[in-house]
């Protein structure tokens, strides 16, 4: 199999993921910033231009992060981290649902049409009246994992999981285009500290990191 990725929140969910599973996979780097995602050849693995995509070694393709981590999670049980009972894989599955909708979604919606408007207006709807709202609903939402995080050690509870590497993609992507952990958000600001020290947390900040020149 063959995993394209590229810079962004969602590619370095399955770099964090297959490094902290211990997975090597063939990877191939697709230039989002270039736009080669938008042209004839990747439109072709992916008419939506999503990246990233999980190319299985008859042809078929999975496509969306954490849909990607979820089958290779099946595929390679080992070291599971979405769970190893219906109930916990229950549990991670909603926790990421709901930093998809309340911070992820919004976040990438305020970028793109803030200070990302120059590279995404030519290649989807973006909305810029609409940025300030977007990144209000994304702070909201780390408001909320803060809450969380105060009343366990964890995203899905008491252990370790996709959950956290999701959050902690989309906190750091935050940092970096303007839209950083609320300053009253202690939990999350320390949850972060404790995730970003993980070895393959580090790995993945780095998207070419083992990929040949």
């Amino acid at each position: 199999m063959k995993l394209y990725q590229s810079v962004g929140p969602n590619p370095r969910v399955v770099l964090f993921y297959l490094s902290e599973k211990g997975l090597k996979i063939d990877r191939a780097f697709v230039d989002i910033r270039a736009g080669e995602n938008r042209q004839g050849e990747w439109l072709k693995k992916h008419p939506r231009g999503g990246i990233p995509v999980l190319e299985l070694d008859d042809g078929s393709l999975i496509s969306e992060a954490t849909v990607i981590c979820d089958y290779l999670d099946e595929r390679f049980p080992e070291n599971p981290l979405v769970g190893t009972t219906p109930e916990a894989r229950a549990a991670v599955r909603s926790a990421i649902r709901h930093i998809d909708y309340s911070i992820g979604s919004p976040m990438m919606n305020g970028f793109r049409s803030a200070e990302g408007l120059p590279m995404f207006e030519n290649r989807m709807l973006c909305v810029p009246e609409a940025a300030p709202g977007n990144k209000a609903y994304a702070q909201d939402g780390m408001r909320q994992a803060d809450a969380l995080l105060a009343r366990q050690p964890f995203v899905a509870g008491d252990s370790f999981s996709l959950a956290d590497i999701s959050l902690f993609c989309w906190v750091e992507f935050g940092a970096m285009v303007g839209q950083p952990i609320p300053e009253d958000a202690a939990h999350l600001k320390a949850w972060r500290d404790k995730i970003a020290v993980m070895p393959s947390a580090i790995a993945s900040a780095d998207p070419k990191h083992g990929l040949a020149d």
